[in-house]
């Protein structure tokens, strides 16, 4: 029925789309973040091992992500859904490795050297999420301009599938793309 060329772009297209129904379904799920952060008194913990780096800190006062926080309630729902994402990949053929989240813990370390050498980026305030070979930039820029070299420079990194951009001009908390630390909210 399929070729295998049009079983990849299938089963790609398949996953693209599971993509944008799980950010329209839960915002902030791309970054790993419940729909409703601090909704629970529950304790939280990164279960899954997510890389989660601050890559540069040069702007003061720049709102702190929260990171990769999950309930036990929000890992036991997560877990099958992260099984099948990951292993899709492999399984399509776009990935050498069993499960894409195998990647992460690899690319993140190297995103971070690779913006720190770079020397665009020192007057930044930048934290780097890896899931499923997707990284989500977060943090603070001098310049819309600055924040588009970053994410393409982070599309440069070998193994990278994709990159979230929510970074932000300066260092207004009002202005955070993302979910914010709780220790660090003003």
């Amino acid at each position: 029925m399929f070729s295998s060329l049009g079983l990849r772009f299938f089963l790609g297209a398949a996953c693209v789309s599971s993509l944008v129904a799980l950010l329209l379904a839960a915002p902030g799920a791309i970054a790993g973040q419940p729909a409703q952060p601090g909704a629970s008194s529950e304790p939280r913990s990164n279960a899954f091992n997510d890389p989660f780096l601050q890559v540069t800190d040069a702007i003061p006062g720049c709102p702190v992500p929260e990171g990769p926080l999950y309930t036990a309630k929000e890992v036991r729902e997560l877990a099958h859904v992260r099984s099948q994402h990951g292993g899709s990949c492999y399984g399509a053929g776009r990935c050498r490795l069993p499960n894409s989240y195998l990647y992460d813990a690899d690319i993140v370390p190297r995103l971070q050297l690779y913006l720190r050498q770079d020397g665009r980026f020192n007057d930044t305030s930048v934290w780097v999420l890896g899931q499923r070979r997707i990284v989500t930039l977060m943090g603070c820029v001098q310049s819309a301009s600055q924040s588009e070299a970053m994410e393409h420079a982070a599309t440069l990194v070998d193994d990278v599938m994709g990159v979230v951009n929510l970074l932000s001009v300066g260092s207004d908390p009002q202005a955070a793309r993302y979910p914010v630390a709780a220790s660090k909210r003003p």
